[in-house]
């Protein structure tokens, strides 16, 4: 098992029974319940930073025209093929 540290957090009333309700279906302890959703929540702002950087190279660095015909040959070719 990982190394874990304990961490004591202050949560408005209603968060912690939003907190509660959830895990309480999930059948999950507090701590499981808490790791997965910061696991989560890390996750997704990875992906949006991610998804961002793509946006950005692509912006700087767009298909060519040359670029674009070849990838309508190319779906073209694999649309003719008997998959």
């Amino acid at each position: 098992m990982p190394q874990t540290e304990k961490v004591a957090i202050s949560l408005p009333i209603e968060l912690m029974r939003r907190l509660e309700r959830s895990r309480k279906k999930t059948g999950e302890t507090r701590s499981a319940f808490i790791r997965r959703s910061l696991e989560r929540a890390f996750e997704e702002s990875d992906k949006k930073r991610k998804i961002q950087a793509y946006v950005e190279g692509y912006r700087k660095h767009p298909e060519t025209i040359e670029e674009i015909a070849q990838s309508q040959a190319a779906a073209e070719l694999l649309a003719s093929e008997p998959w």
